[in-house]
């Protein structure tokens, strides 16, 4: 951590918001952990939910699900994690105190308002969301723009796309169009895609050359420059769908194929030992593996929606809990490789995937086995973040340095 803070100004705030990784990384474990369990009890069981307005009845199943998954789960620990990082880029003091308070508070309050038993008027949660959001990107872009720090400018820009898809979705649930909240929720996963594609590409063979003793293999700039394009091409597709079904077949077996040259130049096999690294790479091995099976089978609607899910659970949701145990370790001055035990959480997300996105295409008539089977193991892996990382989240840091 570096020395840009004021120790004696730091103690006065609570440790909850003394960086950007504690309130977000237990707040979007504790909405991962939660919200699955409620949607699989609403979806399956409308009779016993706790919600039973017409929002709750008649949306829920279409839209609040991923909608919270995407602009819920996984956006709060992104936006945990950049708040946190660009501190360590730029040098220059993260956000902290009321500032942190006041973005976890907009982001907490659009989450509340969409669980209320009553109706609300939409633009009340979409300018929660959207404040949270805007209050991320403009600290990034400040930190970034005092230090001409370029090659980072793109993430504030990402965060701002992010908070235009986010208020399409919420224009697309007040006209019901649930088609068009497909290709939102496709063009979001894309979109983290881009994201994981960016930061993995920096931080897995980093932390995986450092724990191993090995030299970092250095990049390949044509290859990360072509995934880079290709995933931007892929969100675009999503919302616009402004290309043949060819075409995006054909690039989406491109940048299957280009994520797993990248991938296997990591020393994936000599990560067996480290759970802290071959979650990480194991994550990241599902992108490749669902960018396949998604042009193999992208002529079958119903597959390739299930298929997403591998993405979503596999990738998505096994980086974000591997990068969120190692980050809440190393920044409150922890051995990252003596932390708690979350090797059972590792091993339940991969396995999450399975079953919720082949299983039911494997097996169709245990559709709703494999739905509650994988909803518990999610939760379960998120719960024990939770359970293991509460107190280290909220107490300060064990050196007595700030942050």
């Amino acid at each position: 951590m570096l020395n840009i803070d004021d120790p004696k100004e730091t103690e006065k705030i609570p440790a909850i918001f003394r960086l950007g990784f504690r309130p977000f990384f237990l707040g979007g474990a504790a909405v991962a952990m939660l919200f699955v369990p409620l949607w699989l009890l609403t979806w399956f069981y409308p009779q016993y939910s706790l919600f039973q307005t017409d929002f709750w009845v008649k949306v829920v199943p279409l839209w609040w699900h991923p909608h919270e998954m995407l602009f819920g789960f996984a956006l709060a620990i992104v936006c945990g994690f950049l708040l946190t990082s660009v501190q360590t880029w730029t040098n220059q003091p993260g956000m902290k105190g009321w500032a942190l308070a006041l973005t976890f508070g907009c982001w907490l309050l659009a989450r509340l308002t969409l669980l209320l038993p009553v109706s609300i008027p939409l633009w009340l949660p979409a300018l929660f969301d959207s404040l949270f959001l805007s209050l991320t990107a403009i600290k990034l872009w400040r930190c970034i723009y005092k230090v001409k720090q370029w090659h980072n400018i793109g993430f504030p820009i990402m965060l701002f796309v992010a908070m235009g898809i986010n208020l399409l979705s919420y224009y697309a649930l007040s006209q019901r169009d649930f088609s068009l909240s497909q290709q939102i929720w496709q063009a979001m996963l894309w979109w983290l895609g881009l994201l994981i594609t960016i930061v993995g590409g920096r931080v897995i063979p980093f932390f995986t050359a450092i724990r191993i003793k090995q030299t970092k293999p250095n990049p390949i700039p044509v290859l990360d420059k072509s995934l880079i394009a290709i995933m931007v091409l892929l969100v675009a597709q999503a919302i616009a769908q402004f290309m043949p079904t060819l075409l995006e077949q054909i690039l989406l077996f491109a940048a299957a194929a280009l994520h797993f040259v990248r991938w296997s130049r990591w020393f994936p096999h000599k990560t067996l030992a480290e759970p802290m690294l071959w979650s990480l790479q194991l994550s990241y091995l599902f992108l490749p593996i669902t960018l396949f099976l998604l042009a193999w089978n992208i002529h079958d609607e119903m597959a390739y929606r299930h298929l997403l899910h591998l993405f979503a659970i596999g990738t998505l949701a096994g980086i974000c809990l591997a990068m969120i145990s190692r980050v809440s370790l190393g920044h409150t001055s922890r051995n990252i490789y003596q932390g708690p035990n979350m090797i059972v959480a590792f091993a339940c997300l991969p396995i999450a995937a399975i079953l919720r996105a082949v299983m039911p295409i494997w097996l169709p008539e245990f559709y709703q086995t494999w739905l509650w089977l994988a909803g518990g193991l999610w939760s379960l892996a998120f719960g024990l973040f939770v359970v293991n990382y509460a107190a280290i989240l909220s107490k300060p840091r064990i050196d007595g340095r700030p942050g």
